[in-house]
């Protein structure tokens, strides 16, 4: 195992999170894309079962001492907050094909079950943007995880989420921002 990266561990809001990542520079690493994960467990109905920042300690733990991983996802994105978790400056342990080259990004919750609600829709979508605005990606790469060739999770993040719509929205979001 490589050394643990850390965490970040910090709730933000999707305005404080724009002004968080669009203050970060990449000097020795930088994504290509973003590949969208769901948690699957905790679900949705049970994320706030437990404090944000005991949530964020207890997956530290789980990457670090159980998985035996260097990192974990950059981002957990809930309804009412969006989590920095690994470094944004530094590639994260998510989706095997793609961890070397790409942002991860949980959203908290099981998509095959549960439908995203328009808060969490609404942070994601926000979140997005921020992240392709900061390191010039453009949104039509966005991968969902079950994409990766090499994952288990044929399934993340789930059947509720649709891809085509998601990109959309960040496109649209984005669009007021170039010029």
């Amino acid at each position: 195992m490589s050394a643990w990266k850390g965490i970040v561990g910090r709730s933000f809001t999707a305005a404080a999170f724009a002004e968080y990542v669009g203050e970060l520079s990449f000097p020795d690493w930088a994504p290509s894309f973003v590949v969208v994960h769901n948690t699957y467990s905790p679900t949705l109905a049970n994320w706030h079962d437990v404090p944000g920042a005991s949530r964020m300690r207890g997956l530290e733990n789980y990457y670090r001492d159980i998985q035996k991983w260097s990192a974990g996802p950059h981002l957990f994105v809930a309804a009412d907050f969006i989590w920095a978790f690994t470094p944004l400056i530094t590639p994260g342990v998510h989706s095997p094909s793609w961890n070397a080259n790409s942002w991860g990004v949980e959203t908290t919750g099981d998509w095959d079950t549960e439908t995203p609600p328009p808060a969490l829709m609404e942070n994601l979508v926000s979140a997005l943007a921020a992240l392709h605005e900061a390191a010039g990606i453009d949104p039509a790469t966005l991968r969902f995880h079950r994409e990766d060739p090499l994952t288990t999770h044929k399934h993340c993040p789930g059947a509720n989420l649709d891809k085509a719509d998601l990109i959309g929205r960040i496109q649209t979001r984005l669009s007021p921002l170039v010029t």
